[in-house]
């Protein structure tokens, strides 16, 4: 255990100072002058741009209310599930635009950056929400239809005679 490196300054010596400087940056908060974060969240075709502060609680998506834009309790759920892991329930308001796709996909696109941004706005939130898999872009998409087919993959019915 002789070569293991306690400070800043060994650290600098060994890896150089460059690689210090990217390592303190990536734990420190990042906020803009106003004290929000903003993230970028994306599920199937839906992209959601997302800015979180310190707050109430109060959700507004597309400049509606979250209970009237997403009318189903399901996907009111699916975006307060960041806070639920998180820990931090009615500590921040969140302010989303959001466009392309249906309504889930919206509303997992606006979960996956307000995630993302909770996770700029307080580094140590980063493990709890990686490990509940919500930093991960959901890659799932609808399959392109191929020709001679008639969808994805179902055929034409299939006629002997």
């Amino acid at each position: 255990m002789a070569d293991q490196i306690n400070t800043l300054e060994e650290l600098s010596a060994v890896a150089g100072v460059e690689a210090v400087s990217e390592v303190l940056i990536a734990y420190e908060p990042i906020r803009d002058e106003l004290g929000r974060s903003y993230a970028t969240g994306k599920r199937k075709d839906a992209v959601a741009r997302v800015w979180i502060k310190p707050g109430s609680g109060k959700v507004t998506v597309n400049g509606k209310e979250m209970k009237t834009y997403f009318a189903r309790p399901v996907l009111q759920m699916i975006l307060r599930q960041p806070f639920t892991v998180a820990g931090v329930e009615d500590q921040f308001d969140v302010m989303a635009t959001v466009k392309g796709g249906g309504l889930s996909g919206q509303a997992g696109a606006v979960k996956h950056g307000i995630s993302k941004a909770l996770q700029l706005y307080e580094p140590s939130l980063r493990g709890a929400l990686k490990a509940a898999g919500f930093l991960t872009r959901d890659s799932r998409v609808v399959e392109r239809k191929k020709y001679g087919k008639r969808k994805a993959r179902r055929s034409f019915q299939f006629s002997k005679r």
